[in-house]
């Protein structure tokens, strides 16, 4: 499984990671409306996803099917599409962050089990919790660590 490094943003390519966040996001944060969707969304691809070092891995089409984003000391987004969660990508691209780029750190939305269970396997803990995400939306956000 190669983990690719995406140095230029172009459009085509922040087109394709917005879509894998989104289906990524309506099959996993079912506590987001429709309006909070459209709120992130220009979000993500105007400020989130510039603002990060991006790593993908792609199917065997050549589509990206799993990408994230590492901050100086953070892991800022893993989106995975639904249909190619449990093929070890995020394993893969959490790894990465970890061994080669010794991002130790992630933030995750309390209301996401399914990520916040992820990241439990993969030997993250809580080490603290804010009530508000980083807009100061209503969703609370776990701060998790892997021993260094």
């Amino acid at each position: 499984m190669e983990i690719e490094r995406i140095h230029n943003l172009s459009e085509d390519i922040k087109y394709e990671l917005l879509g894998v966040w989104e289906r990524a996001v309506r099959s996993s944060h079912h506590f987001l409306t429709e309006d909070d969707i459209a709120f992130f969304k220009p979000l993500v691809r105007d400020r989130y996803l510039p603002a990060v070092r991006l790593f993908a891995i792609r199917d065997a089409a050549g589509h990206i099917a799993a990408f994230m984003g590492l901050s100086d000391d953070l892991l800022e987004m893993l989106f995975v599409m639904p249909e190619a969660q449990g093929c070890g990508y995020g394993r893969a691209l959490v790894e990465h962050a970890v061994n080669c780029c010794h991002i130790y750190k992630v933030d995750v939305n309390e209301d996401n089990g399914q990520a916040f269970c992820f990241y439990l396997r993969m030997g993250y803990k809580v080490v603290g919790r804010d009530e508000t995400d980083s807009v100061g939306k209503p969703f609370p956000i776990l701060h998790m660590q892997q021993p260094m």
